[in-house]
């Protein structure tokens, strides 16, 4: 089946298939969850009924103002870093790029940007799609009121090992501190932060390599592991990952000393080389 003939609601009329919504936020879908709409969008046993991305504004211009907000003074690399690679996307896309722009025509349809997916309106559209289970990927922090409406509840893809790593940018932070592996985790989303019910979990080895190539390595994984936590997590009796200990530390943001001890590290060799491989779940 073409699944690019589909209607512009996602409705379909076969049985079985797995009905989801996706949260995200940002003025404009990034790579990964590109990727993953379109993983969702080729899987014949999930039906993708909408994305709700939480965003003030589009466009270039609210793209810059979403990295200011974010990032402070590190927005005017990362929005330089961000300009060149996209004119070499344009001019020579990837794999998954030409995947995305053979479905966006159909897959904006099921798009809407919102300033807040938490509006009541937003509400009660989910709860007419009767959705069997919603997922997020890098969305803001979702409230009960929206991650319970599912039936399965939500899932979300979070990058770090878990209870150790919770909260933001827990790659580079595996990475600074001299961890052997970085770690994916698809949890159950809960009120608190990143202490939901684990599903599935898998790593990939650091061994001294660049934060971009493990981030990368990381990100394919976690897309395959997400995939399968759907069907999971919809079972009857759906299996967890017992994750004993107390909750660990909360990372935020790296600021620029952080990042510039990171890079010296780097350079001088002092990043862990230990090469390791672990898939749970």
């Amino acid at each position: 089946m073409d699944r690019e003939t589909c209607s512009p609601t996602g409705s379909k009329s076969d049985r079985g298939r797995v009905r989801v919504v996706v949260f995200c936020s940002g003025p404009r879908i990034e790579r990964g969850v590109k990727e993953f709409l379109c993983r969702l969008e080729d899987e014949p046993k999930i039906d993708l009924l909408a994305v709700y991305c939480q965003s003030r504004g589009r466009g270039p211009v609210s793209v810059m103002a979403d990295l200011f907000a974010r990032r402070g003074i590190l927005a005017i690399p990362i929005i330089l870093l961000q300009s060149g690679t996209a004119i070499a996307g344009w001019l020579m896309p990837s794999a998954s790029e030409r995947a995305w722009r053979r479905r966006a025509e159909v897959l904006s349809k099921r798009i809407e940007f919102l300033p807040d997916i938490h509006d009541p309106a937003v509400l009660r559209k989910v709860r007419e799609l009767a959705p069997d289970i919603g997922l997020v990927y890098g969305a803001p922090i979702l409230k009960p009121a929206l991650f319970e409406i599912p039936r399965s509840g939500t899932l979300g893809i979070h990058h770090g090992r878990l209870p150790d790593y919770r909260g933001k940018k827990t790659t580079f932070w595996a990475i600074y501190n001299g961890e052997p592996e970085a770690t994916v985790t698809i949890q159950k989303i809960t009120a608190e932060l990143d202490l939901g019910e684990v599903l599935k979990e898998g790593s990939v080895p650091i061994g001294g390599l660049s934060y971009g190539k493990v981030w990368d390595r990381l990100e394919a994984l976690g897309l395959k592991l997400f995939l399968a936590a759907i069907f999971e997590a919809t079972k009857p009796d759906p299996v967890f990952i017992v994750k004993p200990g107390k909750p660990g530390k909360l990372y935020y943001d790296p600021k620029i000393r952080d990042l510039l001890r990171y890079y010296w590290s780097y350079i001088h060799g002092k990043v862990s080389r230990q090469p390791r491989l672990g898939v749970g779940g």
